[in-house]
């Protein structure tokens, strides 16, 4: 599948686990050839807790992915997050030898592994390292510098890195399938692949995924990637703020939210009234309507809060706003919550416009699996290249090789 232009894509989700595949076309463009999700079970925050329940769930969307696509799925890009994940940016500078007077290929990679070669904790592992810019004797936003005069070259990369045991058991669960991952990918990265658009980037823009049981961002400054990571709450909270609340059961607040509820709550009515079920479905009592918008209201804010504390020093940046995606970004009024918490202009998006089956399945929570076939069409066309984020990626696959299928 690797030399194909046929990719899968595997995200394991707090609430679902979904696989993609698709083609990617001479144009540039991708047709969706299938997609397969299964409710997911045994995945917690976004992370794997119980390699049986997950390994279960994955075999049930792979089925329902080849019968879509009639394609047999043995090579996938695996999609991962976590609070785990971190990312740094960083500078190598590289000073060019006294009789030369302009800048080889040579020369730019010397100052690409400078600029890799920073410190990370003992237990992570590199997932993504991505060139940001080039800076050539201080003048900074240069693509191409072969060929330019110059003394100092400098390379500005985004490293994005995780703990190395967590990916490891991702990467297991897969291989037991038995799947072979081509490569793993922050799914956020790969999620903003379809959401945002170049003009997007290039004006800023916050990207924030939000999930059942994380809220994963990206944000791009002058089209190069500024910030990334990962908040450990998400829809899920919700509804156990609810559940625990009303004293229902989980499933029942799940419903009441995604069903009647809203994260806006200063005009509703206060005698409106909601019905209370318990799980057979009988009536427990009635809570009003503005009580419970206003818990999925102060949750919905503290997620924003957290995503915009460690995205402030880019704040003032973001011409183009903040965008949501991700299956929590259906929830009626998040946005307005978002616009409270950001003070800039917010919309909620799903994937862009992709040929195929996927014309039902254009919608948020599909963002980051149609991404991951995005991403891998762009990191395909990038090999014959050997681009950085190739290198790497070829780096973190013999690092995590030893692992027993």
């Amino acid at each position: 599948m690797a030399r194909s232009t046929i990719y899968a894509g595997l995200e394991i989700g707090t609430h679902k686990i979904c696989v993609v595949v698709g083609e990617a076309k001479k144009d540039g463009s991708i047709k969706i050839l299938g997609v397969g999700h299964a409710a997911s079970r045994g995945v917690r925050k976004g992370e794997i807790v119980d390699f049986d329940k997950v390994q279960t769930c994955i075999n049930d969307a792979l089925v329902r992915a080849e019968d879509r696509s009639d394609v047999m799925i043995r090579n996938v890009y695996l999609g991962v997050t976590g609070a785990h994940v971190e990312s740094i940016n960083n500078r190598g500078c590289y000073r060019l030898p006294e009789d030369q007077l302009e800048i080889t290929e040579d020369d730019v990679e010397e100052s690409k592994e400078i600029a890799r070669n920073v410190s990370i904790p003992q237990q992570n592992v590199f997932l993504h390292s991505v060139t940001r810019q080039y800076i050539v004797d201080g003048q900074e936003a240069v693509r191409q510098p072969i060929g330019r005069e110059a003394r100092t070259l400098e390379a500005d990369y985004h490293i994005i890195h995780g703990v190395r045991g967590r990916v490891q058991n991702a990467i297991r669960c897969v291989r037991e399938i038995p799947l072979e991952v081509e490569d793993v990918v922050f799914t956020p990265i790969a999620a903003a692949q379809v959401v945002l658009t170049r003009e997007m980037k290039s004006q800023g823009s916050l990207m924030i995924d939000v999930g059942a049981g994380t809220a994963d961002y990206v944000l791009y400054e002058d089209g190069m990637i500024a910030a990334s990571g990962c908040v450990p709450l998400g829809g899920d909270h919700i509804s156990n703020d609810i559940a625990m609340a009303l004293q229902i059961p989980n499933g029942r607040a799940e419903r009441l939210k995604v069903e009647e509820g809203s994260a806006l709550f200063d005009d509703v009515d206060p005698d409106d009234m909601l019905r209370v079920e318990d799980d057979t479905g009988h009536l427990i009592g009635e809570a009003p309507r503005a009580f419970i918008n206003e818990i999925i209201a102060l949750r919905c804010q503290e997620i924003f809060e957290l995503v915009k504390d460690r995205c402030e020093p880019w704040m003032g940046k973001l011409g183009a706003g903040v965008v949501l995606t991700g299956g929590c970004s259906l929830l009626k009024g998040i946005d307005s919550v978002a616009h409270e918490v950001f003070q800039i202009k917010v919309t909620r998006t799903g994937s862009a416009p992709v040929s195929g089956v996927t014309a039902t399945f254009e919608n948020p929570m599909f963002a980051a699996p149609i991404g991951l076939i995005r991403y891998a069409q762009i990191l395909d066309s990038e090999k014959p290249f050997l681009s950085p984020l190739v290198r790497l990626s070829r780096k973190v696959s013999e690092m995590l090789g030893s692992i027993a299928m």
